[in-house]
Parts: structure tokens; C-alpha cells; sequence
């Protein structure tokens, strides 16, 4: 691989410490930083997105469970924290790899300004050869200003940094169109080119000790994907696999754009040699030994070609919506020809939001259409509150002055303060093959503003 990459890996809690005695799993957090470590050498820029530090702090207080009231968990958290990034730099220390820690909520990219300025210290850390440690600050963090689980998280991290790829570690070596453990007839999918119509078992709830599972991770990745990153989920046992399942993907796009230069297609192939099949043993899930010239196991969601990138990200994904502003189809197609939001197009409002907060924009069929029938679209920075664009909605912006007294823009939303979700087909879907892997074609999934 001569292109440097950035690759951002998200390590729950089960990966870090044993669900059970809380012992940190040090043979798999080696096998990380090695990993790290080989992929700095080679030239790459490494995040790594940690989980793990109520789960250390329980083995260092000597506790069974997490506890279910916030401040204990929030002290948990002050108290795990240290000695996770204490285990992380020894770790690394053996290496001679610098880390930095980085603590983030939801409030500290809310703000435009503290968002460029996160993304500016990853920047700079990365270009200093430093392997951020990026974990949310759960000493500060409540239910208002939480990203949910650290696979959002790690998502909006990859986004910020533009990363190349995500891999999300976990306890599994893919996704399966059934449970393996249930259905001896499970088909791995590797990959993914349209999460909308990704039909996967996502039963897995997480441990015990983390807020996430395989519902989150799908959430993450069409949050990653919307952003241009390959996506990968893949067991964190193997950390190692990391590098093969890059250099197989690098491959692939290689030859992929190679095809497309000389417009020649793809030939039609008619056998399967390698079949990953799941073998099940007592009810447990053994895949088979990997096949020499196949990659390890795992799935890889396939980045979206129009990638949301900067601003428009962090309009979708940086902020938490306060409310909805339902519109008219002549408004959303106004936004969608890059005009910006008139009062004119505006039917109604919900939620309580003030001026210059976040809020979801919302099309109806007709104006005559309940609210339960609008679909999101986008979301947008409002220049009025929600009482005032109760009482200007449906009127001319030259109204505005006269109903409210003031009039501070033309615009309920100017058009660089709105995000829209894209819903055109974008590519062809891939046929799935029985019996084989399964690849999703693409059907769905943003534009840029």
C-alpha cells in the first residue's frame, strides 16, 4: 500500500477487560498496539476510539456490576479513566509510540468553533506522529450530551478526521443474515454497498458492562459511510487481521478503478471457490479456517460516492436536534436546488427551539397532511425561534418585519445552514448469490449540502 491511510479502530469494553473479573484482556491490547504500531511504520495515521474505563475502574474498586445511578458512574469513570490511559501509554511505551488522550461529549462539538478546534488537535497530533486515544468524557457526560455508545462516537471521530476507515471491533467475526448460533445455514456478508437494504442479524444486545452492540454498530457505519469511510466489523480477538483486511480492500479499489479506466466490466462469475460457510459446534458459532488468497473474515460497508464532508457533517452529525420544522414540497425542492428556507414553504413547527439551534427539517405530501406522514430530509440552523416561526409560517418574507417587529433575515434558514439527506437511487444494487457470501447493493444515502 503506497497511499497513507487513516484508519480509526473502536474498542469496546468487552475487548478491553473480561466481562466477568474485569481483568484487562493484555493479550488482545498487544496485539492492538503492534497492529497500531505496524501500521504507523508503514506510513498510516492511527485513531484509536477506547472504551473500558468504568470496566477498569470496577476491577480497581473491587466491584461485581455497574452501578445503575449516574454520579456513581460518572465516578467510576474518573477513576477508570486513569488507569486506562496509564495501561494505554505502557502499552505503547514498549513501542516507543507517543498517545494522547482526547475526552469528548456531545457539547464540545455542538459549538462550530470547539468543533474546528477538535478537528484542528487531531490534525496537528496526527501529523506529529502521535495515536490519539479518543473516549467519551463520562465524568461530565449525561443523558442530554451523550453520544450513546463509543461506536458513535468513533464514527464521528472518523468523520472529523476524515478517516480512510473504521473498524469496529467486536465480539464476531461479521454479520450474518441469521444467528449462527440458531442456523446452521448462516451466510457471512462481507459486503455492504446499501445499509437501507441490509437484512442482518443484529441481536446482539453488548455486554454487560457496555452500552453498545450490533444495532449501534450499524447506526455507526451509515453514519461513517454518509462520510466516506469504509466501514469493517471484525472480531477483536484478532486485532492482527486489521492490515490484511486493508490491503485486500486497497486491492479491491485498485482493480476496481482500473476496471473503470479501461471501461471494461467485471466478468460474470459463475463459481464460488472460496465459500465461507459457519460451522456449529454445541450451539456455538465456529467459522472455518480462512482459505489462502482470501482475506480474514469480516464485513466492509462500502463508503458513499458523495461523501458529506466538513460543515454539512457536522450540521447532520455534530449537533442534537431541539425540535422539527415541517415544509411543503416546493420548499424542499427550493433547498434542494441550493435555495435557502422561506417562511412561504413552512406548514408547522413541534418542539421548543430558540434562535440559531438545531432542528430537523421535515417535507409533508401536501399542506393538508398530517405530521405523522412527513419524512426527515436534512436538518438546519434556524435564524427565528420556534414561537416565531409559528407566527411567520405560510407568509412572505417581506411580512416578517410586520408580524414580529424585527426582522433579522429573509430566511427562516439560510442555505449554507442546511443538510440534506439524498434519496436517489446512486448506484446499481449487487446481486446477491445464494449459498455464498452476500455483497448489498447501494441503493440509498447523502448529498453534500
Amino acid at each position: 500500500m503506497k497511499k497513507h491511510l487513516t484508519v480509526v479502530i473502536k474498542l469496546g469494553t468487552s475487548s478491553i477487560v473480561d466481562e466477568k473479573t474485569h481483568e484487562p484482556l493484555l493479550s488482545t491490547l498487544s496485539t492492538i498496539v503492534e497492529t497500531a504500531v505496524s501500521l504507523r511504520h508503514d506510513g498510516h495515521r492511527v485513531v484509536i476510539c477506547s472504551s473500558g474505563a468504568i470496566g477498569m475502574a470496577l476491577r480497581q474498586l473491587d466491584l461485581e456490576r455497574r452501578p445503575k445511578h449516574l454520579p456513581q458512574v460518572q465516578a467510576l469513570a474518573a477513576v477508570g479513566q486513569c488507569k486506562l490511559m496509564s495501561m494505554w501509554d505502557q502499552l505503547f511505551m514498549h513501542m516507543r509510540q507517543p498517545v494522547a488522550q482526547i475526552l469528548l461529549t456531545r457539547n464540545d462539538i455542538a459549538d462550530r468553533t470547539q468543533y474546528l478546534n477538535a478537528q484542528n488537535t487531531f490534525v496537528e497530533l496526527l501529523n506529529m506522529g502521535v495515536i490519539p486515544i479518543v473516549n467519551e468524557n463520562d465524568t461530565l457526560s449525561v443523558q442530554e450530551i451523550k453520544f450513546g455508545d463509543n461506536d458513535t462516537l468513533s464514527a464521528i471521530t472518523a468523520g472529523m478526521v476524515q478517516a480512510d476507515y473504521l473498524f469496529l471491533m467486536t465480539d464476531v467475526d461479521c454479520l450474518y443474515d441469521k444467528n449462527p448460533r440458531s442456523n446452521p445455514d448462516a451466510k457471512a456478508i462481507e459486503v455492504v454497498e446499501d445499509i437501507a437494504e441490509l437484512a442482518a442479524d443484529t441481536s446482539s444486545a453488548g455486554s454487560s458492562l457496555g452500552t453498545g452492540g450490533m444495532g449501534t454498530k450499524i447506526v455507526a457505519a451509515r453514519l461513517a459511510t454518509a462520510a466516506g469511510v469504509t466501514t469493517v466489523i471484525t472480531r477483536s480477538s484478532k486485532p492482527g487481521n486489521i492490515g490484511a483486511i486493508v490491503r485486500h480492500a486497497e486491492e479491491q479499489k485498485s482493480a476496481n478503478r482500473s476496471l473503470e479506466a479501461s471501461g471494461e466490466l467485471p466478468p460474470q462469475q459463475q463459481t464460488e471457490p472460496h465459500v465461507q460457510k459457519t460451522n456449529i459446534v454445541n450451539g456455538t458459532s465456529v467459522p472455518r479456517l480462512e482459505e489462502p488468497g482470501l482475506p480474514p473474515l469480516h464485513t466492509r460497508f462500502l463508503p458513499d460516492p458523495h461523501p458529506i464532508r466538513d460543515r454539512y457533517f457536522w450540521l447532520l452529525h455534530g449537533l442534537a436536534p431541539h425540535g422539527t420544522v415541517y415544509v411543503d414540497e416546493g420548499a424542499h425542492s427550493a433547498l434542494t436546488n441550493k435555495a435557502g428556507l422561506l417562511p412561504v414553504g413552512i406548514v408547522d413547527v413541534a418542539g421548543s427551539f430558540g434562535q440559531h439551534e438545531c432542528v430537523r427539517i421535515s417535507v409533508l405530501p401536501n399542506r393538508d397532511a398530517k405530521l405523522e406522514e412527513a419524512e426527515e430530509v436534512g436538518r438546519a440552523i434556524v435564524n427565528y425561534s420556534a414561537a416565531e416561526i409559528k407566527r411567520v409560517r405560510g407568509l412572505r418574507s417581506g411580512q416578517i418585519a410586520e408580524v414580529l417587529g424585527y426582522a433579522d433575515s429573509e430566511y427562516v434558514a439560510l442555505r449554507d445552514s442546511v443538510a440534506l439527506f439524498r434519496r436517489e437511487i446512486s448506484r446499481p444494487a449487487t446481486p446477491m448469490q445464494d449459498g455464498k457470501r452476500l455483497s448489498m447493493g447501494r441503493l440509498a444515502g447523502y448529498v453534500d449540502g
